[in-house]
């Protein structure tokens, strides 16, 4: 194994635990940041990684994390309130360890004059970290195709709609196994990347509804995609475990970002960072539709 070690905070998530493995294959040592043990973190150890467990928020905790890496992927919960002042810890951290490279989760919206208040503390994550001088590469990621599932799967399982406020604009949605394979290749060779910010979607534009037929091809059965108003899809967040104030308004705005073509880029990303092109609307929707649990037996 690599003794060079790695970084990767939200080392749980769907970003995170993908890229600690996909550095746990390549050969390098991966240190994992997670908030609590579970059998996600306990899965990480298992694989090899160095788990650490505490709040990205705590300077003494982060730099100690951090001790001995000089490449790292920084990734913030969506969950979470305070974005800047993590980044800001992690950014104060890293360079006082030296760290040299980090790959930046940001969004396809992040931009100063966001209306949502979590994509414009997105954008100014991104300026911390650049001041920071420690080799930051943006990756404005587009929706995750994971979210159709997310949101999706129990009334396309039960009622066979999915229920979203997305009306007819496209998006090219990225898968978060794709998103971990483009972190890995920044990290492990990041000279060309530093100081660039990369837009990454997936290979092709979707309709939500095209999206729908896709998912309809793969169960073998009819998914209809309904167009809901503001806010039934308030009231529906609202009652999804787990979801906060501000996450729920954080998704309102994206969905009038989606409508007003924010989401509408597709770029080749995936493949000149990795050499491989991303996968497919019905590769992601085959692996996941058995993840989630739907099948063509679902209905």
């Amino acid at each position: 194994m690599n003794s060079e070690i790695f970084l990767v905070t939200g080392a749980t998530g769907k970003t995170g635990s993908e890229t600690v493995e996909l550095l746990l294959n390549e050969g390098f040592s991966v240190r994992a940041l997670a908030r609590k043990r579970d059998e996600r973190s306990d899965r990480l150890a298992e694989l090899g990684a160095d788990v650490v467990l505490g709040d990205i928020h705590d300077l003494s905790l982060i730099r100690d994390a951090l001790t001995d890496v000089k490449r790292a992927y920084f990734c913030y919960p969506p969950q979470g309130t305070h974005i800047v002042d993590a980044t800001t810890v992690f950014a104060i951290a890293a360079r006082d360890v030296g760290v040299e490279t980090v790959a930046n989760m940001s969004q396809i919206t992040a931009r100063e004059d966001a209306p949502s208040p979590l994509s414009r503390q997105h954008w100014l994550s991104e300026r911390v970290l650049d001041f920071a001088g420690i080799g930051a590469v943006h990756i404005a990621a587009t929706f995750f195709v994971e979210n159709l599932f997310m949101f999706g799967a129990q009334t396309m399982a039960e009622q066979s709609r999915l229920f979203l406020p997305y009306g007819d604009e496209r998006h090219a949605p990225v898968s978060a196994r794709d998103l971990a394979r483009v972190i890995t290749k920044i990290l492990a060779a990041p000279a060309e990347h530093l100081g660039k910010k990369y837009v990454v979607t997936g290979p092709k534009l979707y309709s939500i509804e095209e999206m729908t037929n896709e998912i309809s091809n793969e169960l073998g059965r009819a998914i209809e995609y309904v167009d809901i108003p503001r806010d039934a899809w308030s009231a529906a967040l609202e009652g999804v475990p787990g979801m906060t104030p501000s996450l729920v308004g954080h998704l309102l705005h994206v969905s009038d970002d989606h409508k007003a073509g924010i989401f509408h880029a597709q770029t080749d990303s995936i493949r000149e960072i990795t050499g491989t092109p991303g996968e497919s609307l019905a590769e992601s929707i085959r692996r996941l539709s058995k993840e989630f649990g739907l099948s063509h037996a679902a209905a």
